[in-house]
């Protein structure tokens, strides 16, 4: 999924995140879709790789305020990354059930389903910079309630129905604290710079979740994931300052006092969902984000479950594996500088959709945790650029004035989804794992639910990358009728290479 503190739960790392800002909520999936850390204004017509270089050594950390947010949530992406490890191997431990693990994933998401726009509209009216203080004070708060629950080591399904508890806590914060964290860093840089700082973001959300899960797996095995929570909690508390450190952010004096006008929220909702549905541009950057956040997450939700019933590995194991895939993700992140310029994103963002989904394929088919080990490598290349390129392309389509109730839109459908995907993995695999039992029991075994499941939800993300670059949507990068490079010529291998389009053609 995956999504800034609080930001992106794994699967938003967009993630998801979804998946990416700091201080909040598990890592998404959950790198993200709304998992993108940050939202630019609209310059419809621009492609973001054009954009002219920095003007120093420093780049967009030159900005103040800007660098003083990125190193706080760099630490939050690390906590952030603790948290998931720790609480997604209790429940392998406790359960080795792909179903209890869609319970924490639907528990961390669906309050986005139901508070998502009301974030959105929240995060437009109030004070943004004391909005996000309240809301990183709750996620301390519930940080420290997962250690608390952990150190007084109930019975198994009191300590897993707590969980559950915090889980959905955490969930309505973010619903919350997501909308005003992705309009923070348009606030503290300028626009040329925008891109930029979203894949400055990404790469750090990465780089954490390279290295953190495997540091939390071996301090899981060798002491106690109570360490985990408290060390996030510490992190909110970073960010937590780091937030009071920037520009004040009032909201305008005409979206003052919203909550005296509830038929409001019903207007700027259906804004929102105009300018998204009725445009073909933003409404394909949605529908490829939530479609890869449906049927992508799944991997991270249930990677625990591969290694726990695959592999037969430990908890170190699982950290690594997620690591791998951090690797991946920042290789990936910083390999998109490589795409040639005049290569666009409507042809870009369905080729990392397909891509992703062939190596996540992949990844469900293979035994040897060294083989899937190799191959998360790729997983996590392609997850980013499949989020990346997807969110970054609605955000340079959004208007200024409609950022925050736009991309409560965005959270509210693919955080929303999210679990959907999770449950319909798990009901498809153990489905085809019981009808494999019944008429081939000597190829069953305790993982088959698992690959099943991930495995059929990849082969969705690589029908829709191919549908997607056969009939393609040119306004996804601001093109009209009459503009050089619009056309609607459908073919797979015109999609792939993107020819049209190359300078000189």
């Amino acid at each position: 999924m995956s999504t800034p503190p609080s930001h992106h739960s794994p699967e938003r790392s967009h993630d998801a995140a979804l998946e990416s800002g700091g201080g909040g909520g598990p890592p998404v999936e959950e790198d993200s879709p709304a998992s993108a850390p940050s939202t630019p204004d609209a310059i419809a017509a621009a492609s973001t790789r054009d954009i002219a270089p920095a003007p120093d050594r420093w780049g967009v950390l030159r900005h103040m305020h800007y660098r003083t947010i990125f190193v706080a949530s760099c630490f939050s992406y690390l906590g952030n990354w603790f948290e998931f490890v720790g609480t997604q191997w209790i429940v392998t431990e406790k359960t080795r059930q792909m179903l209890w693990s869609s319970y924490l994933g639907a528990a961390q998401l669906l309050p986005t389903v139901v508070l998502g726009l009301l974030g959105g509209i929240v995060a437009d009216s109030v004070n943004r910079r004391t909005l996000m203080v309240a809301t990183q004070a709750a996620m301390t708060l519930i940080a420290l309630g997962f250690a608390l629950v952990v150190w007084l080591d109930p019975e198994d399904k009191v300590l897993l129905r707590w969980l559950l508890v915090l889980a959905l806590a955490q969930g309505v914060t973010i619903a919350f604290n997501n909308p005003a964290w992705q309009v923070l860093t348009p606030r503290l840089v300028p626009r040329e710079d925008l891109y930029r700082a979203i894949t400055l973001n990404n790469i750090a959300f990465n780089a954490a979740r390279a290295v953190g899960p495997a540091i939390a797996g071996i301090i899981m095995a060798l002491w106690s994931p109570i360490i985990l929570f408290v060390f996030n909690a510490c992190t909110f508390v970073i960010v937590l300052i780091a937030v009071t450190r920037t520009p004040d952010a009032p909201a305008p004096p005409e979206r003052r006092g919203w909550w005296k006008r509830l038929d409001v929220m019903w207007r700027d909702t259906k804004e929102a969902g105009e300018f998204i549905f009725l445009r073909p541009g933003p409404r394909a950057a949605f529908l490829a984000m939530v479609i890869f956040a449906t049927f992508a997450t799944p991997i991270m939700r249930f990677l625990s479950m591969f290694v726990s019933n695959v592999y037969h590995k430990d908890e170190e194991v699982f950290g690594v594996m997620t690591g791998v895939m951090g690797a991946g993700a920042v290789l990936g992140g910083l390999l998109m500088k490589k795409v040639p310029a005049w290569y666009p994103k409507h042809h870009f963002i369905p080729l990392s959709m397909l891509l992703g989904g062939v190596w996540i394929l992949l990844f469900s088919l293979a035994k040897s945790v060294w083989v899937a080990g190799s191959l998360m490598v790729f997983v996590g290349w392609f997850w980013m650029w499949a989020f990346n390129s997807s969110m970054a392309a609605l955000q340079l389509l959004v208007p200024d004035a409609m950022r925050g109730r736009v991309l409560a839109v965005v959270n509210v459908a693919a955080l929303g989804l999210m679990p959907a995907g999770y449950f319909l993995a798990n009901g498809i695999g153990e489905f085809g794992a019981a009808l494999v039992k019944r008429r081939w029991p000597t190829w069953w075994d305790d993982g088959l639910s698992t690959q099943l499941g991930v495995g059929v939800c990849a082969a969705v993300c690589i029908g829709a990358g191919v549908v997607m670059l056969i009939w393609r949507t040119p306004e996804v990068d601001g093109l009209k009728p009459g503009d050089t490079g619009y056309t609607r010529v459908p073919g797979f291998w015109r999609g792939v290479t993107g020819a049209a389009h190359r300078p000189g053609t």
